[in-house]
């Protein structure tokens, strides 16, 4: 890999692999899902279904009240008995494997110079909590609807992947005194 031509380097570890390469890859993951599994990939789906299921061990009442858990989990229905489940699981496995085979395992917290630790990990929380609600709203993550849906030319899903770009910009600049 060049690297005057891929800038990102890893903190600790070996080099990334070139992002072309990674995306050719990705694609071929893509395919084989609506190959095999006859459905794309995703992420928000599964961890929602073990969010679910939690909420139905504690509060079974409150599952079989509302219609948007009920059809998950309502009655004797597992939420844990769908393609999702095993696929984010094996997402976060591949991802664990991968990253410690090429020397990236490390606890760490990645920040800029300007910003404190348990700020920069209360910005994450409140990112992944906005990121979680907004899934639910877009009815998928960035798996779901951009790789996904986009990969089926979906119109929602190329609205969401606009809409998502447009979001990210917008909020790196606001928090890019936060990183420099």
């Amino acid at each position: 890999m060049n690297k005057h031509q891929y800038p990102i380097t890893p903190s600790t570890g070996k080099d990334y692999w070139n992002p072309y390469f990674s995306g050719i890859l990705l694609g071929i993951v893509l395919f084989l899902s609506f190959f095999i599994t006859g459905n794309g990939l995703g992420a928000s789906g599964g961890l929602n279904r073990f969010t679910v299921y939690l909420q139905d061990f504690f509060f079974p009442q409150h599952v079989d009240t509302t219609p948007f858990l009920l059809a998950m989990a309502g009655g004797d229905t597992n939420p844990l008995e769908s393609w999702i489940v095993p696929m984010v699981v094996g997402a976060l496995l591949g991802g664990f494997i991968s990253g410690w085979l090429r020397g990236r395992v490390k606890i760490e917290t990645n920040k800029g110079p300007h910003i404190s630790r348990n700020s920069r990990w209360a910005l994450a929380f409140i990112g992944g909590i906005l990121m979680g609600y907004g899934a639910r709203l877009a009815r998928g993550c960035t798996s779901g609807q951009a790789l996904s849906g986009g990969a089926t030319l979906s119109v929602g899903s190329w609205a969401f992947m606009l809409a998502v770009f447009a979001g990210a910009y917008l909020l790196a600049w606001a928090f890019r005194k936060s990183w420099n």
